[in-house]
């Protein structure tokens, strides 16, 4: 029986408790939250017997196998580190860190503890992404020549999810000082990772990136509205490819949409997960010349949180490990950079 703890205990914490109750052999024993009433009242609807407000105590005296980490994102750099030094596997939410440099220190500490290590990329539990990285591998659509990806939400020119202006969930996103990296760092970091898996790594970057006025006097409350709201990436990849990777919360008209798509001198591939998460289209071979697109279905694949438990009962890792989360982390940074200093830069 796999022993995990829920450190942090927000609102993405309820969908990590929900997964691991549905994964044979695997037991929910602590919830840690700095705010005792929050941990108390989750602790109370998953069953999770121990309760804690400081990882320290948690780690010492309750005993543990893994621990999942679903607190804001600068916790999750010294919050996994002291869970990897206990030598306790980590599953981390995303972003991995809030630059490359923790997130490089989190993946050698647990390479050097020798424990499991995943970072929730939560779309590749999709498995048309695993197929079209697949496809890629396989030289179905030849040599990869130009990549479009994008990620879309429309929560700031909408009430899709709710009325952003009256939750401190949403406006936190909105703050550079509440520890936002805007939209960037909250899903551009998936798109990056979902066009790159399949389509290969980033040589360089030209970013743009883009805060518009909210609110009169930029603010609402406690909260400082100066974190991105929309991000454009131009990028050069590692084959030669040219890609093209964008994300906003002003897409009127989407709620959660994401969709990448891969042109190779042979073929091409796209994945749409407004369409599905199980089928992607497929252009080769005969189809070329008559602009055919076929749709090929995808076996289904298990969750990320079913290949961290199978990770830590097989002792071989699974990915996304940490150290694909801080190959992630470190386009990112770049992107920043660019946007800072108006100039493409390279990894």
């Amino acid at each position: 029986m796999i022993k995990i703890a829920i450190v942090g205990t927000g609102g993405m914490a309820h969908a990590h408790a929900l997964a691991y109750q549905a994964i044979r052999g695997c037991r929910l024993v602590a919830a840690c939250d700095v705010v005792e009433e929050r941990a108390t009242a989750f602790a109370e609807e998953f069953g999770i017997p121990s309760v804690h407000t400081d990882v320290d105590e948690m780690l010492r005296d309750v005993e543990i196998d893994a621990v999942s980490n679903v607190t804001p994102d600068a916790f999750h750099a010294p919050l996994s580190l002291k869970a990897i030094a206990a030598g306790k596997h980590v599953l981390c939410e995303k972003p991995l860190a809030v630059s490359y440099g923790d997130a490089r220190r989190m993946a050698r500490a647990a390479a050097r503890q020798g424990v499991i290590n995943m970072v929730n990329f939560s779309y590749r539990n999709s498995s048309a992404i695993h197929r079209a990285h697949r496809l890629v591998q396989q030289g179905r659509i030849g040599r990869v020549l130009h990549v479009e990806a994008s990620y879309l939400q429309s929560w700031l020119s909408s009430k899709v999810w709710g009325d952003w202006r009256a939750s401190s969930k949403w406006l936190w996103r909105l703050s550079r000082q509440h520890g936002s990296k805007g939209v960037l760092g909250d899903i551009g970091v998936h798109i990056v990772d979902f066009a790159t898996y399949p389509a290969g790594e980033v040589r360089s970057v030209s970013c743009r990136l883009k805060t518009y006025s909210k609110a009169p006097g930029e603010r609402i409350g406690e909260y400082k509205l100066d974190a991105n709201d929309s991000a454009v990436i131009s990028a050069e990849l590692a084959n030669g490819a040219l890609a093209v990777i964008h994300t906003t919360r002003w897409a009127t008209g989407h709620g959660n949409s994401i969709r990448l798509r891969i042109f190779g001198d042979k073929g091409a591939v796209v994945v749409d997960l407004d369409e599905a998460t199980d089928a992607l289209r497929l252009c080769s071979g005969p189809g070329v010349d008559s602009r055919e697109w076929k749709t090929v279905r995808c076996a289904k694949t298990p969750t990320i949180y079913q290949r961290f438990i199978r990770s830590v009962k097989s002792g071989v890792n699974d990915q996304p490990d940490f150290a694909r989360g801080a190959a992630v982390q470190k386009v990112l940074d770049a992107c920043f950079e660019s946007d800072s200093e108006g100039r493409r830069v390279r990894l």
